[in-house]
């Protein structure tokens, strides 16, 4: 029986795709800012409320 790879051939070449498609779309967040940011922030700290304290003071 044959074993045949997917498109990683190794655990870390995996995490290193992972890291660098966040890095890109950080960027991209820190080029274009959040849209509806005014809506998505009072719903944050309803439901993460103890989360959302601890950030924001």
């Amino acid at each position: 029986m044959r074993k045949s790879k997917g498109s990683f051939p190794t655990i870390d070449s995996a995490f290193k795709m992972l890291y660098l498609a966040t890095q890109e779309a950080q960027e991209k967040w820190n080029r274009n800012g959040v849209r509806n940011w005014s809506e998505i922030y009072p719903q944050l700290c309803i439901f993460f409320s103890e989360v959302m304290e601890k950030y924001t003071k």
